[in-house]
């Protein structure tokens, strides 16, 4: 296939293993492989060569020992779970994958760009993450320094690049401990468990770390980070306070510091930490890139909102983290904004806010009980 595209997906959907008895235990017409002699190592690599992700879809269980000899060729990569006879329910499911992969690829070809090399390194990154917390007991006690900006009270300390400057933020000492492994990664950073131990109880944290940081530039990429979480907030804020009174749901973002280790040369640390989230599913619910995953119409709204409250001045996006009854805990969004020269990589500027979210939103009864103005953009 010719690929035109910066963005790439292989959604391989498979109910066996391909020949050779490496692959699978069950008889094989052809147990020495494939007899044109395609091997899956150079089949892979000349995927990756091409800046191809790729994702699989489960239909049994006999693809397992295929699935972990790929794993060992490019590292790990997407599975979806198709397994199932109903076909009403498999057609759902191939549909909900097909639209993940091309979100996940597009963020990350959006984010880290499409080279090969960057995007099969953070996947290969991921066979060495561990899901469970650490034994804290045996984990060395940190120190370190904790900063944030005030929080925002007007639109125009919002608009004010000058106001996120650094001797704006405030500083505390912080005790704790860390993971040796992070438990996940995305397509920007890594996430690790963590304990903050100086408080007068000990909390469970999550601390995040870019993956892909030139030292020079560690500080300011995660103060941007700390100032967009700082935005975020402030606009929800406002936001709940009219979404409440019309018995809304309530949409909050995670309180977000920068954490700085070490002394201040070559061997200084920076990361994000967090409260840690309940153990409930993690949902990425739109992206910056204008694609909706799991539609919440208050979260539209909420995005609209943002884009009316500071004039067009800025859209939140990307949202993503938990559901709960009445609200939604949400962390590490995206912005984008008429000053290109804020918010970072994920900010796609005035094209972000014109071809990605007015082009594509469509109000709905929660724009209108908050008496937003109707975004016409000639959808129905």
């Amino acid at each position: 296939m010719n690929w035109k595209n910066g963005t790439r997906v292989l959604l391989h959907i498979g109910d066996s293993p391909p020949h050779g008895k490496n692959f699978t235990d069950l008889a094989d017409s052809c147990p020495k492989g494939d007899p044109y002699g395609l091997t899956a190592k150079n089949v892979l690599k000349k995927m990756q060569s091409k800046n191809i992700l790729y994702f699989f879809g489960k239909i049994t269980d006999e693809t397992d020992k295929m699935l972990e000899i790929f794993r060992g060729i490019i590292g790990e990569f997407p599975v979806f779970d198709l397994i199932g006879g109903d076909p009403i329910k498999l057609i759902e499911n191939f549909i909900k994958a097909t639209s993940t992969s091309i979100t996940y690829a597009v963020s990350m070809t959006s984010t880290i760009g499409s080279d090969t090399k960057d995007m099969y390194s953070l996947q290969r990154k991921k066979l060495d993450m561990n899901p469970n917390e650490p034994d804290w007991i045996i984990l060395p006690l940190q120190e370190g320094i904790v900063m944030w900006y005030p929080i925002l009270d007007t639109l125009n300390k919002l608009k004010d690049p000058n106001y996120f400057n650094k001797s704006n933020l405030f500083s505390r000492s912080f005790s704790f401990k860390i993971a040796s492994q992070p438990f996940s990664a995305g397509v920007e950073r890594y996430a690790y468990f963590a304990l903050d131990i100086g408080s007068c109880s000990t909390k469970k944290m999550v601390i995040k770390e870019y993956h892909r940081v030139v030292r020079n530039d560690s500080f300011k990429k995660y103060i941007v980070a700390i100032e967009i979480s700082t935005i975020a907030s402030f606009l929800s804020t406002e936001f709940n306070l009219i979404a409440e009174r019309k018995d809304l749901p309530r949409v909050k973002f995670l309180n977000v510091k920068l954490l700085r280790c070490g002394t201040i040369n070559f061997n200084t640390r920076y990361y994000t930490i967090e409260p840690k989230l309940h153990n409930m599913e993690y949902k990425r619910f739109n992206a910056n890139t204008g694609v909706i995953t799991e539609l919440r119409p208050i979260l539209e709204a909420f995005v609209h909102f943002t884009y009316e409250y500071t004039k067009g001045y800025l859209v939140v996006c990307d949202l993503q983290g938990i559901e709960l009854t009445n609200e939604f805990l949400l962390t590490d969004p995206a912005i984008h904004c008429i000053d290109s020269l804020r918010f970072g990589r994920t900010n796609f500027g005035k094209k972000g806010i014109n071809q990605l979210f007015l082009a594509n939103h469509r109000c709905n009864d929660i724009c209108k009980q908050l008496k937003l103005k109707l975004i016409n953009n000639g959808l129905s």
